[in-house]
């Protein structure tokens, strides 16, 4: 059985933004969830999924194990860590600051959920909806991953600058080791360099100003962030969703109620409704109060609007759209889509777009990539060599000696 790593996600924002609603809405797991400023302190870990609706299951009997299939879509599972709110100051250790921070150094891909309707200020408070600025709480988070990056680069900066000019090392390499833990890898670092304008400027001759740059561009690129506009139930959360789409053109951005997916997921667990994560609409099949009624006659509206709740498709958006990855699936025999115990379709594996038929190999199992001789696109029949790149979809067959 394949027992490759989750994708993790790190959920972010600001203290009361409805992180933790999202995190629930998301994984069904029990968590505070209140009005009141910094009510996560540890982070909350749970699983969520991604959904596929280009299920090769839905004309084959397949009896999966490390995903899901309802209906015949692919649901696979993902790791989405909730942190502490973050508020202005943290990187230097305000509120939780760099505790929440450190939470985050595993996960490629953030989803920063943003209070788009303007009802909480900077610092979590409740305030007037609409009277706060959505559009200043993504520069100010992000600012805030940018410092804390600097601020590790900082550390023992100038004997970083004289081990770098009296080994005759590459800069590239050094700066690699002092970001080790925070996931970043030699493309990050090579590309922030080249468009910071650093890679051929000595360390020693690096402003503060430079350094913030460098952390900015390698944190955009190692740790892309996908923005969660929730709460778009309320009047001013569609207003707010709409200038968050106006200032920044270029972000992903996915309109967002949490608090309606998880009365979904809720009434869904207890038999009310038949739905499924990132459903257009729902099924009622049980019996409901007039209270349960009302409520769900205004989701229907809200589902009707905007397509869906928007909890699955921005955790879709941060692993397909952001970090590019794709879902493959690793059988045996070919011809029976199966594993060697026959069973079909077992397993789906998320790796980046970049992946070879090689890469798989040790994905599955290291002892496989060593042995690795060629792979084959079971629909087509097709050979693929060390070297050839994966795709979204892809059945793939390992060959080894």
């Amino acid at each position: 059985m394949v027992t490759q790593a989750r994708v993790q996600i790190g959920i972010v924002g600001k203290p009361n933004a409805g992180k933790s609603t999202f995190f629930a809405a998301a994984t069904l797991k029990d968590v505070k969830i209140s009005p009141i400023p910094f009510t996560t302190i540890d982070p909350n870990i749970g699983i969520g999924y991604v959904r596929i609706e280009t299920c090769p299951c839905t004309n084959i009997r397949c009896n999966p194990r490390s995903y899901i299939v309802l209906d015949g879509v692919c649901f696979a599972p993902v790791e989405l860590i909730d942190v502490a709110g973050l508020v202005p100051g943290a990187w230097q250790g305000r509120g939780l600051g760099n505790q929440f921070l450190d939470h985050l150094r595993r996960a490629p891909v953030l989803i920063h959920v943003v209070d788009a309707s303007g009802s909480t200020d900077e610092e979590g408070r409740l305030v007037k909806p609409g009277s706060h600025d959505p559009v200043s709480d993504v520069y100010f988070l992000e600012r805030e991953i940018d410092m804390w990056i600097a601020s590790i680069l900082r550390r023992d900066w100038d004997r970083v600058v004289r081990y770098v000019e009296f080994s005759k090392r590459d800069i590239t390499e050094v700066l690699l080791e002092k970001l080790a833990g925070l996931g970043m890898g030699r493309a990050h670092v090579e590309a922030a360099l080249q468009d910071a304008d650093l890679a051929k400027k000595s360390p020693s001759k690096w402003s503060d100003e430079d350094l913030v740059k460098f952390s900015h561009l390698v944190r955009e690129y190692s740790k892309p962030i996908v923005i969660a506009a929730n709460k778009i139930d309320l009047p001013e959360g569609e207003e707010g969703y709409k200038k968050l789409r106006e200032t920044l053109p270029n972000r992903i951005i996915v309109p967002t109620s949490a608090e309606a997916e998880l009365a979904l997921r809720r009434a869904a667990a207890k038999g009310l409704i038949k739905y499924k994560p990132g459903d257009q609409s729902f099924e009622v099949v049980g019996q409901l109060t007039p209270q349960q009624k009302s409520a769900l006659d205004k989701i229907a509206e809200l589902l009707k609007k905007w397509g869906s709740t928007g909890v699955t498709k921005a955790i879709n958006a941060a692993v397909f759209d952001a970090i590019k990855y794709v879902a493959i699936y690793p059988v045996e025999d070919e011809r029976r889509l199966s594993d060697k115990n026959g069973n079909v379709l077992p397993d789906l594996l998320l790796v980046p777009h970049t992946y070879t038929a090689r890469d798989v190999a040790y994905a599955i199992h290291t002892e496989l990539g060593e042995r690795f001789i060629a792979a084959i696109d079971v629909k087509s029949g097709r050979k693929l060599a060390a070297d050839e790149t994966v795709f979204q979809g892809l059945i793939i067959k390992i060959l080894a000696r």
